[in-house]
């Protein structure tokens, strides 16, 4: 990747760093401590301190140099949130975003205004709506097993967050979609490609992870 390719990378996400020339190529320091040297053969070497921006660049490097295609616009910060009857999972998700300085949309808070909720999911993901990006919460609400088989049943997802994570998938695309599962929880589903993020307990503990698939995407949360 060139210079001016990776800095306008950078500006995209409002990141700002101070140049300085080194031999065959530029330093890049970062404000919050990241360096990278951009060579003029379009190398580029990550350096000081690591970060959520180190690693999304580690990826860049690693696909060829390639920078995140098709993102989400910097104003655009609304994340569709999915949940089940883990109330607890979906306030703390909440929170976490809101402190990441993201906007988290979460769909019994909007109004009703005569819509089903599928109306609704419509209005608020994708072309049309404010979210381009959703993370769905999948935690052990059900239990089931396969037909004579009792002994083997696992914990599942609610039908509700099957239903609409298929939706949301489908208006958003696979890279704009986070899942967090529950390590309990039945993988809902077995399509290669998809975003799974596993927690123990608590959300918090994907917080790093989710901030680097938010950064690939385009958005700009603050770590």
């Amino acid at each position: 990747m060139k210079l001016d390719e990776f800095k306008a990378f950078l500006a995209q996400k409002g990141i700002g760093c101070d140049e300085k020339p080194v031999q065959h190529g530029v330093q890049l320091r970062c404000k919050d401590g990241e360096i990278f040297t951009v060579y003029d053969s379009g190398k580029i070497v990550v350096g000081g301190k690591r970060t959520a921006l180190s690693s999304v660049v580690d990826g860049m490097i690693k696909d060829g140099g390639a920078a995140v295609a098709d993102v989400a616009p910097k104003a655009q910060q609304e994340i569709f949130i999915v949940y089940g009857h883990d109330t607890a999972a979906r306030d703390d998700l909440e929170l976490m975003l809101r402190r990441m300085g993201l906007n988290p949309i979460i769909l019994a808070n909007l109004p009703a205004a005569g819509d089903t909720i599928i109306e609704k999911l419509e209005d608020y993901i994708g072309q049309r709506g404010k979210a381009a990006y959703g993370c769905v919460l999948v935690t052990p609400d059900d239990e089931g097993y396969k037909v004579g088989e009792v002994d083997k049943k696992k914990y599942r997802a609610r039908q509700n967050v099957v239903l609409e994570l298929g939706m949301v998938l489908a208006r958003l695309g696979r890279k704009r979609v986070a899942i967090l599962r529950k390590k309990t929880v039945e993988q809902p589903s077995d399509i290669d490609g998809l975003i799974y993020i596993p927690f123990d307990e608590k959300v918090e503990e994907i917080k790093l992870k989710l901030i680097q698939e938010l950064l690939a995407a385009g958005f700009t949360p603050k770590v």
